[in-house]
């Protein structure tokens, strides 16, 4: 099996975000473009939280074994 490539996106504002922070969130739940359900932890997106929050298209990769290996943000 090789790694396979999740693509979704995401529009998030700042205050929803802050959930993460205040301990009340820890995941976040979407589809992917291909119709999958996706979840994965909150921090694997907060380097493109802006003031405004997250906003744009995605594309996580993940192992054969469905661990998360990297994420990077399209548009």
């Amino acid at each position: 099996m090789k790694n396979e490539r999740l693509i979704f996106k995401l529009a998030m504002p700042s205050e929803v975000y802050l959930a993460v922070y205040k301990g009340y969130a820890k995941n976040i739940s979407t589809v992917s473009i291909d119709g999958r359900r996706i979840e994965f932890p909150a921090d694997k997106v907060r380097q493109f939280l802006t003031h405004d929050g997250i906003y744009g298209v995605f594309e996580m990769e993940i192992s054969a074994e469905q661990k998360f290996l990297s994420i990077k943000q399209l548009s």
